[in-house]
């Protein structure tokens, strides 16, 4: 059973490649600051701030990475890991880019249920 399928992963762990794609479209993601990201299928992702939303893409590259586009030219790549509460039940997503090392956090909204 895949990550992205159980209930329980160690906090911290990277997110396996085969599993990122569950991972990122399992649930709305809501970030400390407020805004929201939601991630669909067909490779396509709305981030809302401030009640302002933004269309970008997404995808995972050979290594697990997942990467973003946000017309007209910004791209990222990112780690991603699992983020957990104390008893291991996944509650979101850790985000780590890989040119800048910026990270950032986002919890599933509303909570999965697994």
């Amino acid at each position: 059973m895949s990550r992205a399928e159980g209930p329980t992963a160690k906090n911290g762990e990277r997110i396996a490649a085969a599993d990122v794609a569950d991972a990122l479209t399992r649930a709305p993601i809501t970030y400390a600051d407020g805004a929201t990201q939601v991630f669909t299928r067909d490779g396509r992702t709305t981030y809302t701030e401030s009640g302002s939303p933004s269309s970008g893409e997404w995808g995972v590259d050979d290594q697990g990475q997942f990467w973003s586009f946000w017309p007209p030219t910004y791209r990222a790549t990112y780690d991603v890991f699992w983020t957990t509460d104390a008893d291991g039940h996944v509650v979101g997503i850790r985000f780590t880019e890989l040119n800048r090392g910026a990270t950032f956090e986002g919890r599933y909204t509303p909570k999965p249920v697994w």
